[in-house]
């Protein structure tokens, strides 16, 4: 049980990556793919892929009720490649379209946050450049872990 809980803590801190599919979260809990998908519905009711397009489809009904993004640009931020797809199982779990819905609860509360803002706070959209530096930086913390293992292999060259 404790590989499907960090299973699904995975699906719900990267849950806008569209990378993120069975084969990676499986491989994470240490399950074949078939397995994986058998235990997981036994655990807890949905497949993983079901779990995941909530958890995406309720990042999205947030977006759309407070920031000035259009469907579009939410479909890529939660994760979805395709916005047909989005819009499509957006309506079957909602009952409603990204712009129905965005028209029937935008108003009942705050002005909706600027795009620019939202796209800020959610890191843009992935770039091949920016895949790479994120690949490439330390982890935080990390970088004083690297200076010193540096500092040590120079010096141990030295000697």
């Amino acid at each position: 049980m404790r590989q499907l809980r960090l299973a699904k803590d995975v699906m719900d801190r990267d849950w806008a990556e569209s990378e993120l599919d069975l084969g990676a979260v499986a491989a994470r809990a240490g399950y074949s793919r078939y397995h994986f998908l058998r235990v997981f519905k036994e655990a807890y009711g949905e497949t993983p892929g079901q779990y995941l397009t909530h958890r995406r489809i309720e990042r999205a009904e947030e977006m759309l009720r407070s920031a000035d993004l259009s469907v579009t640009e939410i479909c890529n931020l939660v994760g979805f490649s395709s916005l047909g797809t989005f819009s499509a199982r957006f309506k079957a779990r909602t009952g409603l379209t990204p712009s129905e819905y965005r028209v029937r609860h935008v108003g009942r509360g705050a002005a909706l946050i600027p795009g620019c803002y939202a796209m800020l706070w959610a890191g843009g959209f992935p770039t091949a450049t920016l895949k790479k530096r994120r690949a490439a930086r330390p982890a935080y913390g990390d970088e004083q872990e690297a200076i010193s293992a540096s500092t040590s292999s120079d010096r141990s060259a030295e000697s």
